[in-house]
């Protein structure tokens, strides 16, 4: 029982229809903790997703242990997909959070398929996985621990601070497998950031995350994304944040300006009526096109930026083009290069030198004598 006398009934009047329908929800639960959200706790069926198709490589896989984001970023792309639940995706993704919590386990039995390649996986490409309720269901560390054991690379990109609780295994894993780390940091006004992602930690907070990071030997990238046009895209406010980024230990810094797919440009659209209602005519014609800012915006931005990136001695870093997360270290130049895959290790007794690795494996995976 994880937050014992929390649960809700299922028939209970104001039930979410599209919860009610799936087979595999173990509770909701309510907490004082999180006013005004709700967790829903579900067995996962498959932890592991495939990404096909939308680069040179054949693959791209990635791990969503949450669906659904307390940071309530109103830019934020994933918020389509709580639509698929007949949920909404404005406050509904902010507040009904969806919590695999068998999904390390789960992974675990696919990662022990003979089939699996030990592709590199990446986490948060969708939704955070160190978004604050992390603290409470602690499903990262038998996620780490599982894709270290069996040999796979994974990389890493969230606002959340929380990433430090997780550092020594991180480090411990990184000494098996590649590691591949990001703090996605986009916004360097303060006031501006309380309200465009609300629940997330301060930028302050991210940077000295990064450098945290960075005293553990490991890289970690800044993904300044998404830039957000009329607000955040003055030479001034780049300038200041790629100072920071630098100072704050960042190996390198991605950039990208604003997508609004239809879903996330209403929610975005509404908060900026309120907040900057000068500027929604200019936004609703620079995305009268779709859901990317127009070409010459971009060449524009680009322009802008590249010269910045240079002058601060910025390594410009390079997106998985298949899952849209931090490019992992595992991944050759061109597909051509593709390594074989590393052996699968042995499972044998774990040895001394990967003791939180251990520490978070099941019981089951522990040596016998006969």
């Amino acid at each position: 029982m994880r937050w014992s006398g929390q649960k809700l009934q299922a028939e209970q009047v104001g039930a979410l229809p599209g919860l009610a329908r799936l087979n595999n929800l173990v509770r909701s639960v309510q907490t004082p903790e999180f006013a005004g959200i709700t967790f829903h706790e579900i067995l996962a069926k498959s932890a592991l997703n495939h990404v096909p198709g939308q680069s040179a490589l054949p693959f791209g896989y990635t791990i969503n242990p949450y669906r659904g984001c307390s940071h309530a970023c109103t830019y934020c792309f994933a918020r389509p997909t709580h639509q698929y639940l007949d949920l909404d995706a404005g406050k509904d993704f902010d507040s009904e959070i969806i919590v695999k919590v068998n999904v390390a386990e789960v992974l675990r039995k696919e990662l022990a398929k003979p089939t699996w390649g030990r592709h590199p996986v990446a986490l948060g490409t969708n939704t955070d996985p160190y978004q604050r309720v992390e603290g409470r269901y602690r499903l990262m560390p038998g996620i780490i621990a599982a894709l270290a054991d069996s040999n796979t690379p994974l990389s890493i990109l969230t606002k959340g601070t929380l990433l430090r609780r997780d550092l020594d295994l991180l480090v411990e894993a990184s000494a098996h497998v590649p590691v591949d780390l990001a703090m996605s940091i986009a916004i360097y006004d303060d006031d501006l950031q309380q309200s465009v992602e609300p629940g997330t930690p301060s930028t302050k907070a991210r940077l000295a995350t990064v450098t945290a990071v960075r005293e553990r030997g490991l890289d970690c990238g800044v993904f300044l994304m998404p830039i957000l046009p009329f607000l955040t895209d003055t030479r001034a406010h780049l300038d200041e944040a790629l100072r920071q980024a630098k100072a704050a230990g960042a190996t390198s810094v991605l950039y990208s300006g604003l997508n609004l797919k239809p879903a996330v440009k209403d929610w975005y659209l509404q908060w900026l009526a309120r907040e900057h209602p000068e500027l929604v005519g200019r936004y609703q014609e620079l995305y009268a096109r779709g859901q990317y800012a127009p070409k010459e915006y971009r060449t524009w931005l680009a322009a802008r930026i590249k010269p910045l990136i240079r002058a601060h001695g910025l390594e410009r870093g390079v997106v998985d083009p298949a899952t849209g997360g931090l490019r992992s270290s595992a991944l050759p130049a061109s597909p051509e290069r593709m390594p074989p895959p590393a052996p699968r290790p042995t499972p044998t007794f774990v040895p001394a030198a990967r003791p939180l690795i251990a520490a978070e494996l099941p019981p089951e995976r522990a040596p016998t004598l006969f």
